[in-house]
């Protein structure tokens, strides 16, 4: 029997759910609201320094323009050091900014203070040995800066004379060779701290205004569903009453509901789409039934024929290999024998190139039937001296191919890596790079630090234009398909990179092709896998 008090509890239940869902709105309101703050001020302190850095920097080249000009039109009329007395009373006068944060500074080579715009009492001393207070050797710093051609930016902590304490300052400084002066001009960064501050008071204001108004409108929300459900209450807890009896008693005869024991037209609707859909319900639920059982059956047929078929091309990939290596280390050895018998003899050369070739194929093999059984442990590897051993390995293969090497390998270059994987890398790009070059072109190889941090390993060949290089690491995929190669070597190289966070770039042009691999040094990334013991 239905209660009407229900009803009165499903106004409770709808109450407390809007106040849910209008709590859940107003806090993702608030929280984008918040997001779109944090957004506005990562782009305000972008917008900020790059729009000061390039204040800064079209400054100071208008400061050095001004010395050529100044140089060139007084060198006939005075000697140097008086130009130089002169040219420092100018550029006094050159700085009319009124902000006593904004000057023009100059260090001779030796960290001497040549002009401080803003304050005369520091000049003729020396900074070179200065340092901050986050320990930044800044002065030295400015002058290494500057010694690039187009100068360069450095950030650091100075003196504030608004202030008198340091903050964070970043300074463009650029080299004036004549006199081996370093002309520099900053801007602190606190002021972007200000226009923070502002944003977020609009923000907070803006955020207030959502909570009065969201919480205005959920209790007119909380009203309104009072209002309606104690009507709706009224006019149809009678009608529900009458008619539940008739479906307890469908329900338990199992019979369809009559519709003529129902009074009310909506509820007839409803009860002829009860019916319809429980028929339809009972019919598709029979012919899924066997359609299930049939797919089952099918399923588990195609399942174990699948099955059979892998493994079977498993165990003759991996019974292929093996029955490779024995015939290969005796041509190998016999190709030894017949140099040391007969040395420089080009059909030789020849065959020994064709061995190594199957070599490194037999190496990619090998490593794709153990890479998922395998755990491949990382240790301190001299990358230099293992890249130089591979290189002398394809020696017989390039001088076969008219091809020639040109390195740059840096030595004691060492790095955590796993020395399988390594070598994986290392071979297939250069078999890459004999496979595709020009005749009596060079293949260029270099290794080397690029910080503390991070290596550079780099191909670079005279070839074709590589037209896509994003399908070159798909399975079985050559850019040029009329020259050899399984197109598996990329792939492998491309999986080993991924695993321990090696960048890969590459850059094809008419001239030159150039993969580039940046390894880290010391990244930990073993990936442990259940070992096959099969």
């Amino acid at each position: 029997m239905l209660k009407a008090k229900s009803l009165y509890h499903l106004i409770v239940y709808s109450i407390f759910f809007i106040i849910i869902l209008i709590s859940f709105f107003t806090f993702i309101i608030i929280n984008n609201a918040h997001e779109e703050l944090q957004e506005k001020i990562t782009t305000l302190k972008e917008d900020y320094t790059n729009n000061q850095k390039a204040l800064l920097k079209n400054y100071v080249n208008y400061v050095i323009k001004f010395i050529d000009y100044y140089y060139i039109e007084n060198r006939d009329k005075f000697d140097e050091e008086t130009i130089q007395k002169n040219l420092i009373l100018a550029l006094d006068h050159l700085n009319i900014s009124s902000n006593p944060n904004e000057y023009i500074f100059i260090f001779d080579i030796n960290g001497n203070l040549i002009d401080n715009s803003n304050d005369k009492q520091e000049i003729g001393k020396n900074f070179l040995n200065y340092k901050d207070s986050k320990g930044k050797n800044v002065v030295k710093e400015l002058i290494e800066a500057s010694k690039n051609s187009d100068g360069g930016f450095v950030n650091y902590f100075w003196s504030k004379p608004s202030l008198t304490k340091e903050t964070n300052k970043i300074s463009y400084v650029k080299s004036y060779d004549r006199w081996n002066w370093t002309i520099g001009k900053g801007v602190y960064l606190d002021e972007i701290d200000r226009l923070i501050k502002q944003k977020e008071e609009e923000y907070s204001s803006k955020i207030s205004n959502y909570t009065l108004q969201i919480t205005s409108l959920t209790i007119l929300l909380i009203l309104y569903s009072i209002f309606i459900y104690k009507n709706a209450t009224i006019l149809i807890v009678n009608d529900v009453k009458e008619i539940g009896k008739y479906f307890k008693e469908s329900e338990e005869k199992n019979e369809p509901i009559n519709q003529n024991r129902i009074a009310l037209g909506e509820f007839k609707i409803i009860a002829n789409y009860a019916n319809d859909t429980m028929t339809n319900i009972k019919l598709k639920s029979s012919m899924l039934e066997e359609l299930n059982k049939n797919l089952e059956i099918k399923v588990n047929e195609k399942t174990k024929e699948l099955s059979n078929l892998v493994e079977s091309q498993k165990q003759f990939l991996k019974n292929s290999v093996h029955e490779i290596n024995t015939p290969l280390a005796i041509i190998r050895t016999n190709i030894d024998l017949l140099k040391m018998k007969i040395p420089e003899n080009k059909y030789i050369t020849n065959i020994e190139s064709g061995s190594k070739t199957i070599q490194y194929i037999y190496d990619d093999l090998s490593y794709l039937i153990k890479k998922d059984r395998v755990l491949y442990e990382k240790e301190y590897l001299e990358f230099s001296e293992i890249l130089k051993n591979r290189l002398e390995f394809f020696e017989e293969i390039v001088k076969s191919n008219s091809l020639y090497f040109i390195k740059n390998i840096e030595d004691d270059v060492y790095l955590k890596f796993n020395s399988v994987e390594l070598q994986r890398v290392i071979d297939n790009n250069i078999s890459n790079a004999i496979k595709y070059s020009f005749s009596k072109s060079a293949i260029h190889i270099k290794l080397y630090y690029i910080n503390d941090n991070e290596i550079e390993f780099s191909v670079t060949t005279n070839s074709k234009i590589i037209e896509d290089t994003n399908k070159i690491f798909e399975d079985f995929y050559r850019e040029n398909k009329a020259r050899g190669g399984f197109g598996l070597g990329l792939k492998i190289v491309k999986e080993i990179c991924d695993k321990n966070f090696v960048t890969i770039e590459i850059l094809s042009d008419k001239k030159e092709t150039k993969f580039t691999y940046r390894f880290k040094i010391n990244e930990d990334t073993t990936a442990w896998r259940w070992i096959d013991v099969k």
